[in-house]
């Protein structure tokens, strides 16, 4: 599989990860972030690749140039990619990173018991499916 120079693995049955895969798509206007559910193959592959144990990770993972970011640097560097007045998130990286991913943690443990929980991954629309790499 050639890897794209931008990919967001998420968590395919997460109500929030899904609602933020949308939230991408929807400002991501130069389409280039790609999506991989953690449970589909394509995420699997990817995860194995760069030796990422899913069963450790409560995260969101971004690959951006085959480097791997998680937790609050992965959202910081997909923002960095949207319209330009969320790429003004990249403002938080002036606390350090302990404190963002503190935080990111906590919403992460408990985003099942606030957002819920999806039976089944997201199928994307025919409009979006060219963004997704494993369908």
């Amino acid at each position: 599989m050639q890897i794209p120079e931008h990919v967001l693995l998420f968590d395919g049955v997460c109500n929030l990860c899904n609602g933020a895969v949308q939230f991408i798509i929807k400002h991501d206007k130069k389409t280039v972030i790609k999506f991989a559910s953690l449970q589909s193959t394509a995420g699997q592959e990817l995860l194995n690749k760069y030796h990422i144990n899913s069963e450790t990770y409560d995260t969101m993972i971004y690959i951006q140039n085959q480097v791997v970011y998680t937790e609050s640097n992965a959202a910081l560097r997909i923002a960095s990619k949207l319209g330009c007045f969320w790429k003004t998130a990249v403002l938080l990286y002036i606390f350090p990173e302990f404190i963002r991913n503190a935080f990111y943690r906590m919403v992460s443990r408990n985003r099942y018991r606030i957002f819920g929980k999806r039976e089944t991954c997201m199928i994307p629309s025919p409009e979006i499916v060219s963004r997704f790499l494993d369908v």
